[in-house]
């Protein structure tokens, strides 16, 4: 038998005995029976526990008493679990007794020892109908292999309630190794993938994982950039400008932009633009001026909204792409709730109705987002009518959501970036800040693989980019020359970012060669 008190390790923190153990149990699970019990043989250490082979012998020879006495006399050992153990072993009598037409022996077992333990009420009425459903049932020969399973499955049961060491937790060493590898994802500000990552070395990502260098700069647009952003597809780029176009880009296999269609019939600058779910139609706000809805495959105006003089500051989709909200800073026409011919289903107005300076619908379309006030967001659940309230201490200038529907971030005009969640859990936002922000519209972003980069641009002519896990930029992109208003992370290709600027142009950004 190996020495239990015999450590391994450069440290020597581990104790061996329990790291073969954790690596039978791995092997069993994984399905390497032969390889477990050889190694079981070799090192002289048992994956079960003289306490559980006991439990097990039990078990499989149906001495149902001796495993109640055995279980009693384990109370201090099993505490709260003891209850729950000794239900399950009720269990498999009741049925056994059940199977084997002996309803009288079945109920005894229900009145005399289940219906006074502390579990779960739900489970005891449970098992009294199955009795009942049961008893005029014609019973055969029961099945041995049948019985024996049922009694192994028990056994792993019982062996979930057990506390280490009679038990060794269930993937343990699944457990650990990917503990180890969350903390090395946690500690890499770089890391930008959602792959299996090799154990063969500690994991650090190099900055390359990120968009630092720019690849392409679009010239598409004759005046300033005002918005861009991704398809959700990530195959097309949207961009708007002052130039009262809005231009579509075509991403192509090789990386590289290429322009489909530039939208022409806005007879003001145009601010925002607004995909589709599915990714066939796009908004496309005027400044104080009309909404416009467009076919992306061929370029085509659907339909108009509003008129001349119509203040709409966003607009954001429903799941299904048939819905959509737009927000006006007019407090008169407040939040308005259309489909696609321009029927209008809901409306959100009145004199207490202030004007609405963003917002956005969670990509689940459970919660409606809009910013009140400049400084007050407000969160509505679609489906509750819920409300929660944020106030923040200075003016918000834009609003972004997550991918996954859980958090979202607002630009302030105070130099900082702050991040919510949406659920509401959260007393205090995450803070980030280093850009440059007082006067003008600044609009950030998620991105990367799950999410874990924030962007913004910056009125110093710089993109900023953070790990949501540090208040401090880990990268500042130069290239622009002027203010960048809005940036666009690619949600299917995690190592590209668009930065739209007032110097007319659209920078794409892709890691370092």
């Amino acid at each position: 038998m190996e020495n239990p008190s015999e450590v391994i390790g450069s440290k020597g923190l581990i104790r061996k005995h329990e790291f073969v153990r954790i690596i039978v149990q791995c092997l069993y699970s994984l399905g390497y029976s032969k390889s477990a019990s050889c190694l079981e043989l070799e090192s002289g250490v048992s994956y079960k526990s003289s306490e559980l082979k006991l439990l097990e012998s039990h078990i499989l020879n149906g001495n149902w008493n001796e495993c109640i006495d055995y279980l009693d006399s384990m109370k201090d050992v099993l505490g709260g679990t003891r209850e729950s153990a000794l239900f399950l072993v009720f269990k498999q009598c009741v049925m056994e007794y059940l199977n084997r037409g002996e309803d009288t022996l079945a109920l005894g077992v229900l009145r005399k020892h289940v219906s006074s333990l502390d579990v779960d009420k739900y489970k005891v009425h449970s098992l009294a109908n199955s009795i009942l459903s049961l008893r005029d049932r014609e019973f055969g020969a029961i099945d041995g292999a049948i019985v024996h399973d049922s009694r192994r499955k028990l056994l792993m049961d019982l062996e979930k309630l057990f506390p280490p060491p009679i038990s060794v937790p269930e993937t343990r060493l699944e457990h650990l190794v990917e503990t180890t590898v969350t903390a090395w994802v946690n500690s890499c500000m770089y890391h930008c993938s959602s792959n299996p990552i090799s154990l063969y070395e500690d994991h650090h990502c190099s900055r390359d994982q990120i968009p630092t260098t720019t690849t392409q700069i679009l010239t598409g647009h004759k005046n300033e950039v005002w918005f861009v952003q991704f398809s959700n597809n990530g195959e097309y780029l949207a961009s708007s400008s002052n130039d009262c176009t809005a231009i579509i880009w075509k991403v192509l296999e090789d990386g590289k932009l290429t322009l489909k269609h530039t939208l022409c019939g806005h007879q003001l600058a145009v601010s925002f633009v607004a995909w589709s779910p599915d990714d066939t139609k796009l908004l496309t706000c005027g400044n104080t001026e009309v909404l416009k809805l467009w076919d992306v495959e061929t370029g085509t105006c659907k339909h108009t909204f509003g008129n001349q003089g119509f203040v709409v500051s966003s607009c954001a989709w429903f799941p299904n792409s048939k819905q959509f909200v737009c927000g006006s800073s007019d407090p008169e026409k407040g939040i308005c709730l259309w489909d696609c011919d321009g029927n209008e289903i809901k409306v959100w107005r009145g004199m207490r109705m202030p004007k609405v300076v963003d917002l956005a619908v969670t990509p689940d379309g459970e919660h409606l987002i809009s910013i009140f006030l400049d400084k007050e967001i407000r969160i509505l659940h679609m489906g509750t009518n819920a409300e929660r309230v944020i106030s923040e201490e200075h003016p918000i200038t834009s609003l972004s959501v997550s991918g996954d529907s859980k958090f979202f971030i607002v630009n302030l005009n105070s130099q900082e970036i702050h991040m919510w969640d949406v659920a509401g859990k959260w007393d205090k936002p995450l803070r980030f800040m280093g850009h440059k922000q007082h006067k003008y519209v600044i609009r950030s972003c998620f991105g990367g693989a799950n999410n874990t980069f924030i962007a913004s641009g910056s009125e110093n002519s710089e993109v900023y980019i953070w790990n949501r896990r540090n208040s401090r930029p880990i990268e500042v992109l130069s290239g622009h020359s002027m203010t960048v208003n809005c940036v666009s992370w690619n949600p299917k290709i995690p190592q590209m970012l668009a930065s739209a600027s007032d110097d007319y142009t659209i920078r794409i950004w892709g890691p370092s060669l």
